[in-house]
């Protein structure tokens, strides 16, 4: 009776789609379920084939944290942050980061909680400075009675995506300095000649994705100090320190980039860059609530209780928020600056080493972040068969992400690639690199006919690179 029993039950059991002789789903969800197990591998099985994280040298996000955050974002995973009424702990937490953060930027607000929000990575965060200089640029324009459709913000050509996205959905006009061989990082004088009336800021950046070099925001703000005494205006500046941020505090405590200077009103931070925190997590903060327009602050009664919110997002993840507090808890000041330090070491390790290879010649000759770029030298790129793309795809198939692409425009012509160093990335990992590259360009070397990448570019032709590089 028993057996008989067991047999009944086993029929009325679901049906269970097969993995193993099914394609995986593409169209629509399967009409029946799949063993938790089964379901598990199959996704595993398609994410073995990539590119390891730690030899994803693309990268900026952080691809390590310890033990103990690991096992605090896995506990957290389930807490929406936005729930400040349920998780009224979390919102306090936020807040600390805020502080900790405005403090490590010399912020000058009295105030017990300073002026700043969190975002889903640095994007949102730049979204929300350019917002709020441009809703400030907007009501002083309104109290003088002067029209405010035509509003403009300047950056270098150099800029991340997101300040395009943001011009473009503000129906700003994004007025851009261009990168050349004499000015590397922002033109300063070429940027003030581009102000008037209608800036709503200028966006030096610390940590340029394209190079990792660093605008120099202090020469920035005396020249808009005697542009604005000359003008009348109240041009702003906003830091896009997505990489920096998180790296002058520790490495370059003396250099004034930050809140000490005048005119430098907000600044944005990636948390899960050099913050060191799993993706995604961002920071801005402003100078003094008075520098936060109101209208960006959004209160909501949500499940019985007003939340006061200011971000482009709502429901959002509060496990990175908890990460990020533990790392300012466990690393302190002084694990921050040995970490940092130490990036450093590997990256310009990195960048002398490549430097003596005969193939190639680095952009900076010295580093401002733990990332760097570098071309083939012009005499040798002039007979090579090949290009740095076909170096990308033989590092590839070694499993490393080393991106190559073209610089932006004016110097659209350089093909370059780029390390970006990150705390997992030990001096042994950067040997396994070296040898690698040395031992691909070797390979590189023997080839008898042009690459297809090499004869596009001796026809001028476009070519990208296909490993994505921001």
């Amino acid at each position: 009776m028993e057996q008989s029993t067991e047999k009944k039950e086993c029929c009325k059991a679901p049906k269970c789609c097969s993995t193993a002789t099914q394609p995986a789903p593409t169209e629509r969800i399967p009409e029946h379920h799949t063993s938790a197990k089964a379901a598990y591998r199959l996704i595993r099985d398609e994410m073995m084939p990539q590119t390891q994280p730690r030899l994803n040298l693309a990268t900026f996000v952080t691809t390590y944290m310890d033990e103990y955050a690991t096992r605090l974002v896995n506990e957290a995973v389930a807490i929406n942050y936005i729930d400040e009424t349920e998780y009224p702990r979390v919102a306090v937490i936020c807040g600390r980061c805020l502080n900790m953060i405005a403090n490590l930027w010399n912020s000058p607000e009295k105030a017990e909680w300073k002026a700043g929000a969190v975002g889903i990575g640095s994007s949102e965060a730049c979204m929300l400075g350019g917002v709020a200089a441009w809703l400030r640029w907007r009501e002083r324009r309104k109290a003088q009675g002067k029209p405010y459709d035509k509003p403009n913000l300047i950056i270098s050509s150099g800029y991340q995506v997101v300040w395009e996205k943001f011009c473009q959905l503000w129906q700003i006009e994004l007025r851009t300095v261009p990168l050349t061989a004499e000015h590397p990082t922002l033109d300063v004088e070429q940027a003030i000649a581009m102000c008037d009336e209608n800036t709503i800021c200028v966006v030096p950046i610390q940590g340029v994705t394209w190079t990792g070099m660093n605008d120099d925001v202090e020469a920035l703000d005396a020249a808009l100090e005697a542009y604005n005494a000359k003008t009348g205006y109240e041009i702003p500046i906003h830091v896009d320190a997505a990489s920096g941020g998180f790296i002058l505090p520790f490495l370059k405590p003396e250099h004034k980039w930050d809140f000490r200077l005048k005119w430098v009103l907000s600044i944005s931070t990636s948390g899960h860059k050099y913050g060191l925190v799993y993706p995604g997590l961002g920071w801005v903060v402003w100078k003094d609530k008075k520098y936060m327009p109101r209208e960006m602050a959004f209160s909501v009664n949500y499940l019985g209780a007003n939340i006061t919110q200011v971000g482009l997002n709502f429901s959002r993840p509060a496990a990175q928020i908890l990460a990020q507090y533990y790392n300012f808890i466990h690393l302190g000041m002084e694990g921050y600056t040995r970490i940092q330090q130490q990036t450093m070491e590997v990256a310009r390790y990195c960048h002398s080493e490549i430097a003596k290879m005969p193939q190639f010649e680095c952009y900076a000759k010295e580093l401002d972040n733990p990332l760097f770029i570098w071309s083939l030298k012009a005499e040798y790129a002039a007979k090579a068969k090949w290009t740095l793309f076909d170096l990308q795809d033989k590092l590839k198939q070694s499993g490393w992400m080393v991106p190559a692409y073209t610089m932006p425009k004016n110097i659209e012509q350089m093909v370059v690639m780029r390390i970006v160093v990150r705390r997992d990335t030990s001096r042994d990992v950067a040997d396994m690199l070296l040898k690698d590259m040395a031992a691909a360009v070797a390979e590189l070397e023997q080839l008898e006919y042009p690459t297809p990448s090499r004869l596009k570019c001796e026809r001028r032709e476009p070519h990208k690179g296909k490993v994505y590089t921001h």
